[in-house]
C-alpha cells in the first residue's frame, strides 16, 4: 500500500476498533459467556494496536518509501481481517471453528513487524 492508501486503512481501521469495543461493552456485556467476551475484548486490543501500527507506516510511507514498509502496511491489514475478524466472527457467530483463522492472522503480523525490523535496519545512521 501507498502512504495515503495506508493512513486511510488506519482511520478505517481505529474507527472500526473504537466502535466494535463500544458495542461489545455496552451491547454485547449480557450476551456473551465471560469467555468469549475475553475473546471479543482481545480481538478489540489487538485491532486497536495495530491499528496504530498502521497509522505509523503510513507516516513512514509518506516520508520514506520503500517495499519493505509497503508490504509491512499489507500484513498488517491482512493480520487484522484474519485475526480480529476471525475473533469478532467467531464470539458473533458462535461457530468455535472460525478460531482455525486466527493463528493465520497472528502469523501475518508476526511477519509485517519483521518487515519493519528490515525497513529500520536500511535506514542510515546519523551522526551527532
Amino acid at each position: 500500500m501507498q502512504a495515503k492508501a495506508t493512513l486511510y486503512a488506519a482511520a478505517v481501521a481505529g474507527f472500526s476498533a473504537v466502535g466494535l469495543g463500544a458495542f461489545g461493552a455496552h451491547g454485547l456485556k449480557s450476551v456473551l459467556s465471560a469467555d468469549m467476551m475475553e475473546v471479543y475484548r482481545t480481538a478489540v486490543l489487538y485491532h486497536l494496536v495495530h491499528a496504530v501500527a498502521l497509522l505509523g507506516l503510513a507516516v513512514w510511507l509518506q516520508v520514506q518509501p520503500s517495499r519493505w514498509l509497503r508490504w509491512s502496511a499489507n500484513l498488517m491489514l491482512l493480520g487484522l481481517f484474519l485475526f480480529s475478524g476471525s475473533l469478532y466472527a467467531m464470539t458473533l457467530s458462535g461457530v468455535k471453528m472460525l478460531g482455525i483463522i486466527t493463528p493465520f492472522g497472528g502469523v501475518s503480523w508476526l511477519i509485517a513487524w519483521a518487515l519493519l525490523l528490515v525497513a529500520a535496519s536500511g535506514l542510515n545512521r546519523r551522526e551527532s
